[in-house]
């Protein structure tokens, strides 16, 4: 049985177990349940409410603005989810991970974008957004004038996950609307200001303290390469290659490919050496690459011995093996292959500089670049990287079963200015992943320069999203869904094996690792409370954004000569909450149901 459905199972039992205790009276009057949530309401602390709401024309003006920020989110969201669906039931998409049922629940290790690892500071977050939100409500009650029926907490089963403010419904109909309309706003306008507060700490002063340490971050070895025989694993960093520093992924290429010797002394963590032995292995592969090898993940990989007739150990014997021939026959464990070499390419972007050059968006391979002779898709890189934008290079292709050479007008490269083709390429050969060492990179720089802080060398995607604080906060949004629009790894926080690629040091570094706990609350509380705040502001009952919809609503229909205004109010906001929850239901399950 998955963790999903002992959660699920765990949650069925807590609720037959709370029916019967209350069924038998044993549960008190002020502890009240619903399914796996229990609450407990007390009417202590209204006195604490009415001292902290006394200075209320600055309570008037603070929702004030944050109503008029949930009014323009209000709009904006609704005319979000209503495009998206509508895209949707025109062309779904595939399903993502996004769709999976474990996913829409808000629980650290069952979610997949909210890991185990991080749990205390998640839940931290989520309680500080739920009291808040709730204080808002109440603060603001006060302020207004409407009386508060009760408080109390919020349990997840035994777990509290927040806090509540229940105002009394007879207060809330006697108040003006404008008065409703700000207490409603109130929460929400809380969430955002701690996101504010949250995000100005993590990307000022402490991400600030924190720097990618020397090496190269290992992700994983591929299983049964040399790595991972050697016992290289994640978690460990690789910081020299027979006495040669290497701190960039490039760096140690270039200094596997310097040495001709069967084994290699690595230096980890700048402390410790092992010796790796090497053997020229297929450890990944692109469907429909030439040679028709295919390599599952996890699986062992594919052992090439020979090419062209001469025994290979290394990718320096494999380049030197292959020569100035276009092909290489290649000796493996599964068998002997012929392929044509060069840099493969998966996908060519429509209206790139490749695309008008070729006309195609087809899979090609590149042997020759700007007159470079091109074996991988590492030497495709370093030769685009010594090119300028608006620069025609000629580019030799094999595609349908030969080749040709096209001149192309390279555009800019987002990332580093340099030229761009406008093309994914496949890591390594050919569409074979060939490696005589076979570490797998943690992406250490990209995730601090996407947090604002300086990546170094290896700042790769984080250094082309590098722009202004609201620039930081989107980027920063998206890191929990990496894997889904980045195209790298979820971001998990400052955890685990994950901390050994990060040093402490600047203005907060005598807090050592310290730095890191305060990092991942920073950024799990200001992750949290922004989507508390915008799902919040969706214009459907119960949420706020539909309570404000409906007083608002209410406040347009009152000038209007119509008979019955109460029958307009329900029409109008009954029709937007549906058409909201039709979307949320496409957006979720539509690539699902549609696809």
């Amino acid at each position: 049985m998955n963790t999903l459905l002992w959660v699920l199972a765990g949650f069925i039992a807590y609720s037959l177990l709370a029916a019967l205790l209350r069924a038998r009276g044993i549960l008190p009057e002020y502890v009240r349940v619903q399914g796996p949530l229990t609450t407990v309401h007390t009417r202590r602390g209204r006195e604490l409410l009415d001292r902290i709401a006394a200075p209320k024309r600055f309570w008037r003006a603070w929702s004030n603005v944050g109503l008029g920020i949930a009014l323009v989110i209000m709009v904006g969201t609704f005319v979000l989810l209503v495009f998206q669906a509508v895209v949707i039931l025109q062309n779904p998409p595939a399903p993502t991970q996004v769709n999976q049922p474990q996913n829409f629940l808000v629980i650290p290790g069952v979610n997949d974008f909210l890991p185990l690892s991080v749990a205390p500071e998640i839940l931290f977050g989520l309680l500080v957004g739920l009291v808040v939100h709730e204080g808002g409500h109440g603060v603001l009650s006060r302020v207004e004038g409407i009386d508060v029926e009760s408080m109390g907490v919020v349990l997840l089963t035994i777990l509290p996950v927040g806090a509540f403010v229940e105002p009394s419904e007879e207060s809330q109909r006697r108040a003006d609307r404008g008065g409703k309309s700000r207490m409603f706003a109130a929460g929400v306008t809380n969430n955002f200001a701690v996101t504010l507060v949250a995000f100005a700490l993590l990307f000022g002063p402490v991400i600030g303290s924190i720097s990618v340490a020397p090496g190269v971050a290992v992700s994983g070895a591929y299983a049964g390469s040399p790595a991972d025989a050697a016992g290289i694993s994640g978690g460990d960093r690789v910081t020299a290659v027979e006495g040669t520093p290497v701190n960039t992924t490039r760096e140690l290429d270039a200094a596997l490919l310097a040495t001709d010797a069967g084994t290699v002394s690595v230096e980890l963590d700048g402390e410790r050496t092992v010796s790796v032995t090497r053997e020229l292995v297929v450890a990944g592969s692109v469907a429909g690459n030439p040679a028709n090898l295919t390599v599952e993940s996890g699986s062992d990989p594919i052992r090439v011995t020979a090419v062209n007739g001469t025994a290979v150990s290394t990718r320096a014997d494999f380049e030197s093996a292959v020569g100035d021939s276009r092909f290489a026959r290649l000796d493996t464990s599964a068998g002997e292959r012929t392929i044509p070499v060069g840099a493969y390419i998966t996908n060519v972007a429509e209206n790139g500089p490749l695309y008008n050059a070729t006309g195609t968006t087809q899979p090609l391979i590149v042997s020759s670049f700007n007159g470079e002779r091109i074996t991988s898709s590492t030497e495709l890189q370093a030769a685009l990287d010594r090119t300028d934008p608006d620069q025609t290079v000629a580019v030799e292709l094999y595609r349908n079963g030969g080749f040709e050479t096209v001149q192309v007008t390279l555009g800019e490269n987002p990332q580093d200015g340099n030229g761009f083709l406008g093309v994914n390429i496949f890591q390594g050969t050919s569409g074979l992943l060939l490696t005589d060492f076979g570490t797998q990179e943690y992406p250490a720089g990209t995730y601090l320069s996407l947090l604002g802080g300086d990546g170094g060398d290896g700042g790769g995607l984080g250094s082309a999203f590098a722009g202004s604080p609201l620039q930081l906060v989107y980027v920063s949004l998206l890191l929990p869904l990496a894997s889904v629009v980045l195209g790298i790894p979820n971001f998990p926080g400052f955890t685990g094996e994950v901390i050994n690629f990060y040093q402490v040091g600047g203005p907060l570094g005598f807090l050592g690792g310290g730095v890191f706990i305060f990092a991942n609350v920073l950024f799990w509380t200001a992750w949290i409370n922004l989507q508390l705040g915008l799902f919040n502001c969706i214009p459907g009952y119960p949420l706020d954004g539909g309570r404000i919809l409906r007083t608002s609503t209410e406040a347009v229909v009152s000038r209007l000569p119509v008979d019955d205004p109460h029958t307009v109010v329900r029409t109008i906001t009954t029709s937007i909450g549906l058409t909201m929850l039709a979307s949320l239901v496409l957006m979720i399950f539509g690539p699902t149901l549609l696809g």
